[in-house]
Order: structure tokens, then C-alpha cells, then sequence
């Protein structure tokens, strides 16, 4: 599949102890710093448009920094801002390097409280000022906020009302500076409330500070902001006082899980990673349940607590199948299942011929996938020879020799063997190099007599299909190649944290209008516009995703033909054809993640039908 620039990250530290102790006992007061970068790194599949980290200091003395910030851009983010950090204690002796007093009171960073963050870009906008994790600054410390996330809001306009009809003015028009406002906004009144309520019992000075540092209940912040927010998010945040908090969306779109002992409570985007970082067991790490917050005071107690209602549980499938990490114990049986089910489509398309086809897999996520297509084949192959055996009144030798050597055929035939450097190629240059970012193992099929079954673990756009995987296999003379997707046919658009807006780069989207196009349907396009287009004025009622009409004449097998036709390129000798998953075996596969709106176009929240039907009069109006 070609690369998705899709989806974020989230890492999550607070230390419970002193750092002398993890001084003492690891031999670093750098504990929490280090279990952030690996955190941060081994997500690094997550984001690498840019990374950030945010640190803050419990024990700083006024007058002294006790909040700070790295931001930076690229692929080698992760490895730059670790570096700004590490440069902080460049021309410090070693001497107090080593000393955890010497550093929790002199040195940046050192700290107890720690965020990470991995972007991809799901706006369009990109720059070091939209790099997470955002800062809001104030002279109390209690009201510095430090926030992160993965997510997309799809009602941006609604919130950035609400906000400004009271006074603010954010300085940027973006999901993540609206809510950085609004959620500032709420913890600066969560503050004031209880400087009142302190200031009335008598206390002054410091002991209100301290009164309010040690009451305050982020959890009211988060009920007052989350019930406004529509789209999937992971959502942490640290303040300057030392609290500590992760939310997710009520439908469990996108993902997140935590560890807590006694020393340390740690939260990321993915399960194995912590459990890889941590040293612990699967039942250790814990999962956020929907509309769930953890939350972390100055003290260091935590707990978790219900901010929303749980919705309809809508957990994403694609992180399933090709985001998240899968060395996950679950998503691994996924996969493979996901590869398993297909099994029937796939005989069916080289016509049971096991004998001249050879199977393999496109590198690299859908190794899995492949793994679980070859033991539902092999269970094919040990259902026939014992359909034989059990026939045969007696058999020979030969026979018998005959029969125990059906097997699979595999071989390793895509090798992915350059990644494509953009900046050094432009144009027509670009387009060789990018025919040639996978190669092949030649001699590893038999000319013109093999079929080649190929699996990949999802097609979108088709580009790295048409350009080089479809036309580098055919060297290889195959008599059909079957290109096997183990998700469904990527039909519309994601606006909860995956970058997949444009009507257009959908490959099913284009092979359904040229279908109708073909079929002499084309009063259907417009049709399905004006209703898109009146359904946008309203302010009321349900809101229906007009695009499924689009797709609503034809078969999958119609739309995967044309799928087909499409992005085999002018020249290919061997027969094409793709076979997709269908979403019956999707949520056979991933029973526990129904977020499948990219297939079927069932959309969690309002907000995101709303916005496949902009999506559509996009299409349409750029094509006039």
C-alpha cells in the first residue's frame, strides 16, 4: 500500500516519585526522559511529519522555569528534539550531571511530568507552530497548559463560534488552537473558582496557590469542553502545577492505553509499545475506555473517570489493519485472520489452480495478512487430499507420493528496495524513480504458466499500484496476477485523524463514476449533488450520506473489475484482477473495532456525514 501521512501518536510520563529515587534504583535521574523516547520512538510508524515534547518541573522555586518545550520537523524529528534536550547538559560536569538535586533545581527538563507527540498532518496545515504539544501560557502556574492529540474535529466552525461569542480571539483557525482556547478558557475559570472560594475562607498569598494546586479537578474542565467536540481524539494534557490528563472520544474511534504502578503511569496510542518499554504483561496494560479520562493530580494520585457517556463503541478498523503496531497479540490474530478470509475469493480467482500458483506479499504491513491466507489455503490443500485419500480404494506409490506433495508455493517475489526521495526528482524523473521503489525475485515464478497471488493489506488510492507494483510483477511473466486486499474497497473519506478527505484519490470512488458514466448513468451524479447540496443548508433533521448512492448500481466484484481495469498499466501481458475483503469479514476479523466508515460510509458522528457530502460537492464543483 503507498504510504499513508495519516495519523498521529500520543506518549504520556509522570513519575511518582522523586528523581533521586529513579537516580537509585536505574542509576539515572533521566528515567522519565528516556521511557518518553522510547515511547515517542517506537511509534514512530505514527507520525513522521514532525514530533514534540513538553516537560514540566514540580519543585521549581519562583522565579524559575518550570515548563518546557521541543518542537520539531521532519522524519528525524524524534532524534532532533531529544538532541535540544541532551545540549541542555553539553557543558555540565559530570559530576552534576549525576546529581538528581542538582539537576531537578538547575537543569531544563528534569522534570516529573512529560508529553509526547508524533504528527502527521490531517488539516492540510503544516509548520513548526502546528506541531504538537501546544502551549498557554500564564503567570499562575495552574493555568499553564501544555495539550496534545490525535484527532480531527469535524465541527471546527461550531466551536470556534462559541468561543469568540465570548470574547476570545485565537490566533489561528485550527482545531488544535481552538481547543488549546477553549480548554484554557475553562481551566482558567475551574482556577478562579476556587481562588473565590479560598480567598472567602481566609487564606492569601502562596496558601491560596497552594490550596487551589492542590483541589484542582480537571475533570470539570474536560465535562464543560468535551460534550462540543465531534470527531475522534486522544486528547492529553499537562498544566504547569503538576496535573496530568488523557480523554477519548465517546465512540472509541482512535486508541489508547496506559500502565500504572506505584513508581510511574505511563499512556501511548499503542499496547505493545508500552509493554515493550515497561517490561510488563498483556493483562498489565490497560485500555481508555470510550468518553473515559485519565487523570493525574499534583500528588500523584490517579484514577480514571467517566467524562462522557460511552456512544455506540465505533473503535477504527484501519488502525486494525495498517496503523498500529502488529506485534499487538490481538491485532496480529487480526491480521491474520483478515488474510485467512479471503482464502475463498482467491481460489476462486486463479480458479483452484494450487499447482501453477504461487502466493507472496506486498512489503511490508501485509506480511501478516499473507501469513493467515497461507494457512486458510493449507487447510484447503488438507480438506482435498484427504477427500482423496478417503476416495481412493487403494492407491499406489505414486498416487500417494502425488497426493502429500500438494502444497502452497510461496516465494518472496516484491522486494521493497529503495524509499523514494522526492526532493531529488521532479516530474517525469519522479515518476521513473517511483516504478521503481519495489523489485522483484527473478525466477521465482514459471514463465507464462503461474498465476501470482499477491496481498496487500489495503488499496486506496491505487498510484503505487499503476506505477510500479502491477507493471514490475508483470516482468516476471505471470499468466493472471490477482492483487488480494485484506481490507474492503476504500470508498470514503476519514475526518477523524486519517488525512483521506478528497472525493477523487478514492480509486473505488473514480471506478463508480466511470461505471455510471459508461452505463449511460450520469444523471445520477448530479442527482446525488443537488440532494448533497440541499441537505447542506439545512440545519435540522437526520443527516444522510447521499455519496453511498454513487456506489449503490454495481456489485463490489463490478467496482473491483473496473478497480482492476483502471490501474493495470498500458502494456501488462498477464491478466489483472483484484479481490478485496468485504466488510462481512472485516468485523468477522476485528469483531471489536466497527469503525468501518471508510467502507461502508456509516459515519460515527454528524459531523462526519456532513462532511462526505462536502466532500462529494467539492468533487462535483471543481469539475464544472
Amino acid at each position: 500500500m503507498e504510504q499513508l501521512k495519516h495519523e498521529c501518536g500520543v506518549a504520556m510520563v509522570r513519575l511518582l516519585k522523586p528523581l533521586e529515587y529513579y537516580h537509585n534504583k536505574y542509576g539515572s535521574w533521566m528515567y522519565g526522559l528516556n521511557k518518553l523516547y522510547l515511547l515517542m520512538e517506537k511509534q514512530h510508524n505514527r507520525g513522521q511529519e514532525g514530533a514534540g515534547l513538553a516537560c514540566v518541573k514540580l519543585e521549581a522555586h519562583t522565579g524559575e522555569e518550570y515548563m518546557f518545550r521541543e518542537r520539531a520537523m521532519g522524519t528525524g524529528a524524534i532524534t532532533e528534539i531529544f538532541d535540544a534536550v541532551y545540549r541542555n547538559y553539553k557543558d555540565i560536569s559530570p559530576q552534576e550531571l549525576n546529581d538528581p538535586f542538582y539537576a531537578k533545581s538547575r537543569l531544563p527538563f528534569a522534570g516529573e511530568l512529560y508529553l509526547g507527540h508524533l504528527r502527521y498532518s490531517t488539516t492540510g496545515k503544516s509548520g513548526i507552530s502546528y506541531i504538537h504539544p501546544f502551549l498557554r501560557r500564564n503567570n499562575w502556574r495552574a493555568k499553564n497548559l501544555a495539550l496534545c492529540g490525535n484527532f480531527n474535529l469535524t465541527n471546527v466552525d461550531t466551536i470556534f463560534e462559541e468561543i469568540t461569542s465570548i470574547g476570545q480571539h485565537p490566533r489561528k483557525y485550527s482545531d488544535t488552537y481552538i481547543m488549546l482556547e477553549q480548554m484554557g478558557h475553562r481551566l482558567d475559570r475551574e482556577i478562579e473558582r476556587l481562588y473565590q472560594q479560598y480567598e472567602k475562607e481566609g487564606l492569601r498569598g502562596m496558601d491560596i496557590t497552594h490550596a487551589i494546586e492542590e483541589h484542582v479537578d480537571l475533570s470539570n474542565m474536560l465535562r464543560k469542553c468535551s460534550p462540543q467536540w465531534d470527531g475522534g481524539y486522544v486528547i492529553c494534557g499537562l498544566t504547569g502545577s503538576g496535573e496530568a490528563f488523557s480523554v477519548r472520544d465517546p465512540w472509541g474511534i482512535r486508541p489508547a492505553f496506559y500502565y500504572a504502578d506505584d513508581e510511574i503511569v505511563v499512556l501511548a496510542s499503542e499496547r505493545p509499545v508500552i509493554q515493550t518499554v515497561m517490561n510488563v504483561q498483556l493483562d498489565d496494560v490497560k485500555e481508555l475506555d470510550p468518553g473515559q479520562a485519565l487523570l493525574v493530580n499534583k500528588k500523584g494520585e490517579w484514577r480514571t473517570a467517566t467524562i462522557m457517556e460511552p456512544k455506540e463503541r465505533k473503535a477504527c478498523s484501519f488502525e486494525r489493519i495498517y496503523f498500529s503496531r502488529g506485534s499487538d497479540a490481538d491485532i496480529y490474530k487480526e491480521r491474520k485472520s483478515l488474510g485467512h478470509n479471503l482464502v475463498g475469493s482467491i481460489l476462486k480467482a486463479v480458479n483452484y489452480d494450487l499447482k501453477h500458483t504461487v502466493f507472496s506479499f506486498i512489503p511490508n504491513t501485509a506480511e501478516v495478512a499473507y501469513y493467515g491466507m497461507l494457512e486458510g489455503v493449507n487447510e484447503y490443500l488438507n480438506h482435498r487430499k484427504m477427500e482423496r485419500i478417503s476416495q481412493a480404494q487403494e492407491l499406489s506409490a505414486d498416487e500417494l507420493k502425488d497426493i502429500l506433495s500438494m502444497s502452497v508455493r510461496t516465494e518472496k517475489v516484491a522486494i521493497k528496495d529503495i524509499k523514494l526521495r522526492t526532493f531529488i526528482a521532479e516530474g517525469n524523473t519522479r515518476n521513473d524513480l517511483a516504478a521503481h521503489v519495489y523489485d522483484i525475485t527473478y525466477g521465482s515464478l514459471n514463465p507464462n504458466e503461474d498465476n501470482l497471488v499477491v496481498i496487500d493489506d489495503s488499496i486506496v488510492r491505487g498510484t503505487t499500484l499503476r506505477q510500479s507494483i502491477i507493471g514490475i510483477l508483470d516482468r516476471l511473466h505471470p499468466k493472471k496476477i490477482v492483487v488480494v486486499s485484506s481490507s474492503p474497497q476504500v470508498r470514503y473519506p476519514d475526518y477523524y485523524g486519517i488525512d483521506m478527505s478528497k472525493m477523487k484519490e478514492f480509486i473505488a470512488f473514480r471506478a463508480a463514476i466511470e461505471l455510471l458514466r459508461e452505463r449511460g448513468m450520469e444523471n445520477l451524479i448530479m442527482e446525488t449533488y443537488t440532494k448533497a447540496k440541499e441537505q447542506q443548508q439545512k440545519t435540522d433533521g437526520v443527516l444522510v450520506n447521499y455519496v453511498k448512492d454513487i456506489y449503490a448500481p454495481f456489485t463490489n466484484e463490478e467496482i473491483s473489475a473496473k478497480i482492476a481495469e483502471i490501474l493495470t498499466p498500458k502494456g501488462t501481458r498477464a491478466a489483472v484482477e483484484i479481490v478485496y475483503q468485504d466488510i462481512e469479514g472485516l468485523h468477522a476479523s476485528c469483531p471489536n473495532h466497527k469503525g468501518d466508515w471508510y467502507f461502508s460510509g456509516d459515519y460515527p458522528t454528524p459531523g462526519g456525514t456532513r462532511l462526505v457530502n462536502q466532500a462529494y460537492i467539492n468533487y462535483i464543483e471543481g469539475e464544472i
